[in-house]
């Protein structure tokens, strides 16, 4: 089985992947540590279960992004949760707003094609 942390450490990869596409993501990369982070592990994930991450942006604050997430194997919602980020102006610093295109993008992203992560193949 997965340790559980594993399901936050994949909520990671679907939140790097949005920046990316979005168009910020080395602009913030290091800045957003997780401040809240809640989940229901509804069903148990197995070492080497190919799972799929959905991430939804719930809502921006001034500074902060909430997200919420589900952990699929198939069909199956093995994690769902959320997590609060907040964005600061370095690795050790305050918190500082979002900027105004950032927030933008972020609350109009919507659903993102599927992307499936692999290695050697």
């Amino acid at each position: 089985m997965y340790h559980n942390t594993a399901a936050f450490r994949f909520i990671e990869v679907a939140e790097t992947a949005l920046f990316e596409r979005l168009g910020f993501l080395h602009q913030i990369y290091g800045r957003l540590p997780r401040v809240h982070i809640e989940a229901n592990f509804v069903a148990p994930l197995r070492f080497r279960d190919v799972v799929d991450i959905q991430l939804r942006v719930a809502g921006v604050g001034s500074s902060s992004a909430t997200y919420e997430f589900e952990t699929l194997r198939g069909d199956e919602v093995a994690v769902r949760g959320r997590a609060v980020t907040v964005l600061l102006d370095g690795p050790d610093g305050r918190t500082v707003p979002w900027p105004e295109t950032y927030r933008r993008l972020l609350l109009t992203a919507g659903p993102q094609a599927p992307e499936r992560l692999t290695v050697g193949l």
